[in-house]
């Protein structure tokens, strides 16, 4: 709860990604992130600013780590510092990603000639290596585990979190009906070995289509030019409840 309270000093710049920047702070256990504006697709080939979608994100990211962890779901998030930054546990990002496909959509479509929005028997995990120059592959567990990116135990619990996790966001996102089609996590290590979820969870890492009229509420939008870009993020942001506190001054 003290380090929940603290607020360390900003430092340097660590890192520059297409979507955040991340500083140092003062408490080596600690890093500062700021979300941007930029949007990227087909691994940065696109390319634009949306103005808003920095706070976005950040917003509807922190609201999803707050449910996760309530859910029992060890995650790097520790606070809200503004409207486009926040407080994070310092992790060694494991070279993966998680897809977790509730429904066909995206590249699994392509892939496997599937029409998009095909509800799966169960959900599918999926396995990306982090290496933009490569256009982050999919690799499958015997690679993750021969390369050296993972042990057998570590990738177990990865995948026992993923679909924890899709559980949870499944659960909640009926509520506001919406549907989790996929999404994709990042996990790291913490000083002490942990696995914690990290990096982000918002529209730019899922897809979620409004359960009526399956309209797009995410980057779909901008990848496939289809406009409304922040107006999908905010409408996603209100289903969560995150307009609220707009009327409470905009407090974190």
């Amino acid at each position: 709860m003290e380090r929940e309270n603290h607020v360390p000093e900003r430092r340097e710049l660590l890192y520059e990604g297409k979507a955040k920047q991340i500083y140092a702070t003062s408490d080596p256990g600690l890093v500062w992130v700021r979300y941007k504006d930029d949007a990227t697709a087909f691994d940065g080939k696109k390319r634009a600013t949306i103005a808003g979608k920095g706070e976005l994100n950040n917003r509807i990211s922190a609201i999803f780590f707050e449910r996760l962890g309530a859910a029992g779901i060890p995650h790097h998030f520790v606070r809200r510092l503004s409207p486009t930054e926040q407080l994070v546990r310092k992790v060694a990002i494991v070279p993966l990603e998680v897809v977790v496909r509730n429904r066909a959509a995206g590249s699994m479509a392509r892939r496997l000639g599937l029409e998009e929005g095909t509800p799966l028997a169960r959900p599918v995990v999926e396995l990306y290596y982090k290496d933009d120059a490569l256009g982050d592959p999919m690799v499958n567990d015997d690679h993750a585990l021969v390369l050296g990116w993972v042990t057998d135990k570590e990738l177990a619990e990865m995948k026992r979190l993923a679909l924890a996790a899709n559980e949870v966001l499944q659960a909640d996102l009926a509520e506001r009906d919406v549907l989790l089609v996929d999404f994709k996590l990042e996990f790291g290590r913490a000083d002490d070995g942990q696995l914690l979820l990290a990096d982000e969870i918002s529209p730019d890492t899922c897809r979620f289509w409004d359960k009526t009229t399956l309209e797009k509420l995410d980057k779909d939008r901008f990848r496939r030019d289809l406009g409304g870009v922040t107006e999908a993020y905010r409408e996603m942001l209100r289903r969560l409840g995150g307009l609220d506190e707009e009327q409470n001054g905009g407090k974190p």
